[in-house]
């Protein structure tokens, strides 16, 4: 035979199956080993490849290739060809420890991935010469015949040709929380979800036996597909996004510092080799080189306290990530819902609420059930039930028929329990319990039972009718019941099932709101289920959109809708995945919470993606966090996490930006007009090791709760207002100190350098407890650990002076008038930046507006 040129559509079972057999040329007679054999080489293994994986050269070259550390590179690099070795070490040995942990971290997280494997059948069986047979899951292709029973797991998407009482469980791959019917036929519906006669790879036979066409294997499944986003780059996040822009940034104002100066000294008739240590040393000082390790152990950190909360942190800067998160998207089931169905409602047959019908429905599945997800919740609601019950026969349940019965002895009697399909219960019922008597049930009372059905299913509920019929005592009781039995019924009322809302969901979408955080649900479920799933956790329902309506919609129409409507249904995979582009082109950062395997396009695609523990090995291989506790109220404390840790990280950045900026600006200018330079390189690199350790504590410092009520980001033109506000104020207190050494005090160059050493330092490392807090320093108090790394190198940097090291470094000791007059400048200054820091740290933009 010819082979085949490609799989079935993706719309497999809206086909025949003697249609798809002509396509995959093939019959329903299964393969030979030959043909199979030839297949497998055509269409490839029926296994995902695995991720790309990336070597340690690998990881480690892209951080190196980021700007700020290209800058410490060769800041390092040149401080070391000019002869300060140990500056350029410390410069490196940083950088090479920030550049360590964070791949580190990465490669421990990648390994996570690994847990794909356990979410697929090791062994399939297929019909090969005329004879079922087990083989490896990797060999089962396209046009083979499958037979799956109870407890396999799927290994291919395949068309059902015939079925017996076969249920499968797809909640990991639609969002459906309930065991799904299988059987041949063809559907007209698009949506996976509604393919009642197709199977999926990795969904879980719950019941009965099946035997299907293969039509899809491998990464021509709806599990590969989900699965294939693991081979994918990861695409940038916001926060790499903003940290390059930084560095941008900074790399050109240090390159254009460094060449304005160096050239303005060559004009002068400087010393060339003295020009070019000082142009280093300003680079250098104006670099914050110990942004990568803040941001590291800041990030780590966070990492720590997240696990505390329950959340284990997979890539360290999904943390800031979380905190500048303005849409979570999540899934229903697992996540807003325990996935867990339980009886939400018991009916009588006049509609009122009365426990008879669950009572008798829990002895029927006590005794004779088939223990799916029904019957474990009627059996929940009265677990005591079928206590002084025995079974004397049972008929299993017809799928056909869509009825299942028991024959059982009590002390009620011998009663015949009959539940199933209300439509179904109701055509075998003569009479209806109303009251506690037996009166006619005609095709009015039928209608109305129906039309209540109609109801229920509206509020999103699954329901089963529940009759009964008295059998005589005189009957055998090993007469085996037929479907002759089951007519002349009593109606006696119905059982609403329900995937209840956790009881935490709605508080946690109320204090994620609060928050800056909007929430929308994308569920491969029901829509009428998801739309009365959103009204219990108080969102807004009232406009959902299903997948066909998200199919049928434009990139440029969706991104307009997405804005408005919060709920979706009946989504695919690859759908979740464009809403959430459609969510970022608009600059919003987003968010997924899922556990399915529907769920990994836009776990991957998401500014940041959250899974849970107990979810599918793809959604956790796909995800940057894992949530201990499929909790909303742990993403919630996350994303408090991730903002206290991005604000302390701002807080090195802004320091940087007023004290580094301002003393290499002045710096940069008294040396074109000052005889000497006012500072040696050896100091200026002094200074500014002296002045790093000082924040070393800044991972520890403590964080109001104003500063994160609303999603973090980066805002580069508030950074610019704020260097633009603080640096100049630092330069200004700057001429003032020059001023007061050169015209007032008349001091020597070595006087005006160590003097200008010591200000430079005191205003530096004060001023950090003053820009760190909005509020005024004393009352919100730095924590102990940044107090005691400020407080040291400030001691430090004002004793050095005094003792013989200072000599090394060209220090003399000052008089004491010049010390004096130091105080006072310093004192003017922390009292000019508590003024005006109100105005440079103001928000003058919504943190919701879009940033690009």
């Amino acid at each position: 035979m010819t082979h085949p040129s490609g799989v079935a559509p993706q719309s497999f079972w809206t086909l025949s199956a003697q249609a798809l057999c002509a396509q995959l040329q093939c019959t329903a007679e299964g393969l030979t080993d030959a043909e199979a054999q030839a297949r497998r080489v055509q269409f490839g293994p029926n296994s995902d490849a695995p991720p790309r994986a990336k070597g340690l050269l690998a990881a480690v070259g892209r951080r190196l290739r980021e700007p700020l550390s290209l800058i410490l590179l060769g800041a390092g690099a040149v401080s070391v060809a000019t002869g300060d070795g140990v500056g350029g070490g410390i410069i490196v040995t940083i950088l090479g420890l920030s550049i360590g942990l964070d791949t580190v971290q990465e490669g421990r997280a990648n390994r996570a991935a690994e847990m794909l494997r356990r979410s697929v059948a090791l062994r399939a069986e297929v019909l090969r010469g005329g004879v079922f047979r087990q083989v490896p899951v990797e060999e089962v292709v396209p046009g083979d015949v499958m037979r799956v029973r109870a407890g396999d797991i799927i290994a291919a998407d395949a068309l059902v040709l015939d079925s017996e009482a076969f249920t499968a469980g797809e909640a990991a791959l639609t969002g459906e929380p309930y065991p799904v019917e299988k059987r041949p036929g063809t559907v007209t519906a698009t949506s996976p979800g509604e393919a009642s006669n197709a199977l999926f790879r990795g969904a879980v036979a719950q019941t009965g036996e099946a035997r299907a066409l293969v039509v899809g294997t491998g990464r021509n499944t709806l599990f590969g597909a989900a699965a294939a986003v693991l081979g994918e780059g990861q695409e940038v996040s916001a926060f790499q996004r903003d940290m390059h822009a930084f560095g941008l940034i900074t790399a050109r104002l240090t390159l254009a510092l460094v060449v304005v100066v160096l050239a303005t000294h060559m004009l002068f008739g400087r010393q060339v080799l003295e020009s070019l240590m000082f142009a280093v040393a300003l680079a250098v000082g104006l670099t914050p080189e110990l942004l990568p390790m803040i941001t590291t152990v800041t990030l780590s950190r966070g990492a720590l306290r997240m696990a505390g909360r329950k959340v284990i942190v997979k890539r360290l800067a999904a943390i800031h990530d979380l905190g500048a998160m303005t849409v979570l998207c999540t899934d229903k089931t697992g996540t807003l819902t325990s996935a867990e169905i339980a009886l939400s409602r018991s009916l009588d047959a006049a509609g009122q609420d009365d426990p008879q019908a669950a009572r008798l429905g829990a002895i029927a599945a006590s005794l004779g059930g088939d223990r799916g997800a029904l019957d474990a919740a009627l059996l929940a609601s009265h677990p005591d039930a079928a206590l002084g019950w025995k079974m004397l026969q049972r008929h299993a349940f017809d799928f056909t028929r869509r009825v299942g019965s028991v024959w059982a002895e009590g002390l009620e009697g011998r009663l015949l329990l009959v539940k199933g399909a209300p439509e179904a219960v109701l055509a075998l019922c003569t009479r209806h319990r109303v009251g506690g008597a037996e009166q006619p049930l005609g095709d009015a009372g039928r209608a109305q039972a129906l039309a209540r059905v109609h109801a229920l299913a509206q509020d999103g509920l699954r329901v089963v009718a529940v009759a009964s019929r008295k059998r005589p005592d005189t009957a055998s009781a090993e007469q085996a019941l037929t479907v002759a039995d089951e007519t002349d019924l009593v109606f006696e009322g119905l059982c609403a099932f329900a995937d209840p809302a956790k009881p935490t969901a709605a508080a946690a979408i109320a204090r994620l709101s609060a928050a800056g955080v909007r929430l929308k649900i994308l569920s491969g479920d029901d829509p009428i289920v998801v739309q009365r799933l959103a009204l219990q956790v108080g969102l807004p329902a009232d406009r959902v959109l299903t997948g066909a309506d998200v199919a049928a919609l434009s990139d440029d129409a969706l991104a307009v809708q997405v804005q408005s409507v919060d709920i979706y249904g009946r989504l695919a995979p690859d759908q979740k995945a464009r809403l959430v582009r459609a969510l970022k082109a608009h600059g919003a950062v987003v968010g997924f919470l899922g556990d399915g395997i529907n769920d990994a396009p836009a776990l991957k695609v998401a500014d940041v993606g959250l899974s849970v523990e107990g979810a599918s090995g793809v959604a956790q291989a796909a995800a940057d966090m894992i949530l201990m506790a499929s909790d909303l109220e742990v993403v919630a404390d996350g994303v408090e996490e991730g903002r206290r840790t991005f604000v302390n990280i701002l807080k090195y950045v802004r320091m940087g930006a007023s004290s580094n900026f301002g003393n290499m600006l002045s710096m940069a200018v008294a040396s074109l007009f000052l005889p000497f330079l006012p500072m040696l390189p050896t100091q200026i690199l002094l200074n500014n090791l002296l002045y790093d350790f000082s924040e070393i504590g800044i991972p520890l410092d403590t964080v109001r709760p104003e500063a994160i009520a609303q999603p973090q980001v980066w805002d580069m033109h508030g950074l610019l207002r704020f260097a633009g506000t603080m640096g100049p104020l630092s330069s200004l207190f700057d001429l003032a100190t020059f001023g007061g050494l050169l015209w007032l005090f008349q001091a020597t160059p070595e006087e005006f350098r160590t003097m200008w050493f010591m200000e430079s330092m005191a205003t530096q490392i004060l001023v950090i407890f003053i820009i760190r807090t909005r509020a005024r320093p004393w009352r919100d108090l730095a924590h102990p650990a940044l107090v005691a790394s400020s407080l040291i190198a400030l001691l430090v940097a004002m004793a050095l002076p005094f003792t013989p090291v200072g000599a090394w470094f060209g220090f003399v000791a000052p008089p004491a008038d010049m010390l004096a007059g130091m105080g006072a400048l310093v004192l003017g200054y922390l009292v000019c930046a508590q003024w005006l820091k109100a105005y440079a740290l103001a928000d003058r933009s919504s943190p919701l507006v879009p940033r690009r």
